[in-house]
């Protein structure tokens, strides 16, 4: 066959050529191209600062549908990127004394699983006790499987306290020297009472033998009843009557009808945390709340009695999984050269089905998509996303309790939290029934531990 018929035949093979070509990214569209003029307002400036040319009247579909996840995350998480480039520490956003960091404090986690992150066993490892409930012929799991139940626990634990090792302690925990007791309470799926209780049977059992002081529980129960009655909140009753601070995530469901809390967090002597909304901010005037479940109990007490940051929380990834693939990869983009991109998107193929359809994007716009998969995937870098919820807000309160018992170990639950209550910050124009007595003050509640010595 000749050169020519060589060239005639591969034209054949590219009826692609005949469609027509996006402005904006540049690319072949099978799809018709949509007006830019016809869309909302907002999306205007982000598609022309990177359209191919200023002049450009249309866009396609997958240029439309990029712009749009672009402008949905310029909404949601304005706040959190508006004074900061980064989400803030704990420590810093809490105003933690840095002289205080748990030592000599075990705290036990109760939670589906765990996993035996860095943050907490290099360059020691803190973690003194592991317990599942579970029979071992039945649960295979241990602190080195990453299985889907792993990533809540290893999170609770971490942000109260992980050392930020892996990030020079960057994102450390408040209580980054405690000791630390993990009990395996579940597994897929919701959480019993009754698993809630083995739990703490197991803390009230081995509590001497361990040092336990503190319990953090980011779980909630099955349904509203009177800690008179309910077997679980009485545990918790017992667990302080034996000096173990107990501290209880409240739950999630501010935006649901009745609101309700639930035992544990409704038990009278347990401290129900709250979630804040700090806007990522160290200005007190930007505080707002969290979905936050709130009280009145069912026996009329006051829930949660103190807030914490419940957003913008800075938490590990679960080593060795697909979602710390894709984080690896995101920050690794988001950091190369230009001129580095598209071997890199070919090196990692089969990782991201975005970014596999990437490659021959212009370089403003493959900028564009790494930001958005960054911001969907609330990567922070390789080895820290944020995260939300009560779950994250109560190891923060249980953190400072640590370091409140570093400061003054004889201080019993009941002071502890009087402490507590009496130094927390009311946000203003929140209703009482929501923050309860406000944001935890973890620099005054250590102080007032060191006057009580």
């Amino acid at each position: 066959m000749s050169d020519t018929s060589e060239l005639i035949l591969e034209a054949t093979r590219l009826p692609a050529i005949n469609l027509p070509v996006c402005p904006v990214c540049d690319r072949y569209c099978e799809d018709e191209l949509h007006p830019i003029e016809a869309l909302h307002e907002s999306l205007h400036p982000i598609v022309r600062s990177n359209a191919a040319t200023p002049e450009a009247a249309h866009l396609c579909k997958r240029c439309l549908d990029l712009f749009n996840r672009a402008r949905r995350q310029i909404e949601s998480h304005a706040s959190v990127f508006e004074q900061n480039e980064f989400v803030l520490p704990t420590p810093l956003r809490m105003d933690a004394d840095e002289r205080f960091r748990g030592r000599g404090v075990t705290m036990a986690f109760l939670d589906s699983g765990f996993y035996a992150h860095a943050d907490l066993t290099e360059p020691e490892n803190r973690i003194v006790a592991y317990h599942s409930i579970f029979d071992p012929d039945d649960d295979k799991t241990s602190l080195e499987t990453n299985d889907v139940a792993s990533w809540h626990g290893m999170m609770t634990s971490v942000v109260a306290a992980g050392d930020g090792g892996l990030v020079e302690g960057f994102y450390r925990g408040i209580a980054s020297e405690a000791k630390l007791a993990l009990v395996k309470i579940g597994r897929t799926g919701r959480i019993s009472e009754d698993q809630i209780q083995q739990g703490l049977e197991w803390v009230l059992a081995n509590a001497a033998k361990h040092h336990i002081k503190v319990v953090n529980i980011s779980a909630g129960g099955d349904a509203e009843e009177s800690y008179l009655t309910n077997p679980l909140s009485q545990t918790v009753e017992r667990c302080t009557r034996a000096g173990i601070t107990v501290v209880c995530a409240v739950g999630n469901a501010g935006y649901i009808p009745g609101h309700p809390v639930l035992p544990p967090a409704s038990a009278p002597s347990c401290i129900a945390v709250g979630g804040l909304d700090d806007r990522n901010s160290l200005d007190r005037a930007r505080r707002g709340m969290y979905r936050s479940s709130y009280g009145p109990t069912i026996d009329g007490l006051q829930k949660p009695e103190l807030i914490a940051p419940g957003i913008w929380v800075a938490a590990p990834i679960l080593p060795h999984t697909p979602t710390a693939a894709e984080a690896e990869l995101y920050a690794k983009l988001d950091a190369a050269p230009d001129e580095e991109l598209p071997a890199l998107l070919e090196e990692h193929r089969g990782l991201d089905k975005d970014l596999d359809e990437a490659n021959d994007l212009r370089i403003p716009m493959l900028r564009q998509l790494i930001t958005i998969k960054l911001r969907e995937g609330n990567v922070i870098n390789q080895h820290y996303k944020y995260v939300d919820g009560t779950s994250f807000a109560a190891p923060i309160v249980s953190s400072i309790v640590a370091c409140i018992l570093e400061a003054n170990p004889r201080l019993t639950p009941q002071r502890i939290k009087r402490i507590l209550i009496d130094t927390a910050e009311r946000v203003p124009d929140v209703e009482v029934e929501r923050q309860g007595w406000g944001v935890v003050n973890a620099r005054h509640a250590v102080e007032i531990a060191l006057r009580l010595r």
